[in-house]
């Protein structure tokens, strides 16, 4: 459903950056986290215009990891009418989200206290 290769947004990967200078998390799996909180914060993409203008472009499954399944299933669920390229800017959109929530993190001490 989402295509192989995807990236993101270039504010939302410039924060996942920071994150993983912070707490030594890598983009990917703060991106797994970012998205996961901002479905848990009933965040919806209404289908804005989202630039995926991120330089960090990764296949699908090193961008979700074992979260693909779920993730798509999510996807598919709250968007049933979007096709694969408006479900990678849903899926990013809910990263750029979520990363909001968690990005100011200093140490993953604080940071696995939030989540």
């Amino acid at each position: 459903m989402l295509p192989n290769r995807m990236n993101l947004t270039q504010v939302a990967e410039d924060q996942l950056k920071k994150l993983k200078g912070y707490t030594g998390i890598t983009p990917n799996i703060s991106a797994r986290i970012a998205f996961f909180r901002s479905i848990e914060s009933n965040f919806r993409y209404a289908g804005q215009e989202i630039n995926l203008n991120g330089a960090l472009v990764l296949d699908k499954h090193t961008w979700l990891g074992e979260t693909c399944n779920i993730t798509e299933l999510m996807l598919k669920m709250y968007y049933p009418d979007l096709n694969s390229k408006q479900h990678q800017k849903a899926w990013a959109a809910h990263v750029e989200d979520g990363i909001a929530a968690i990005r100011n993190h200093r140490n993953l001490s604080d940071l696995s206290k939030s989540i």
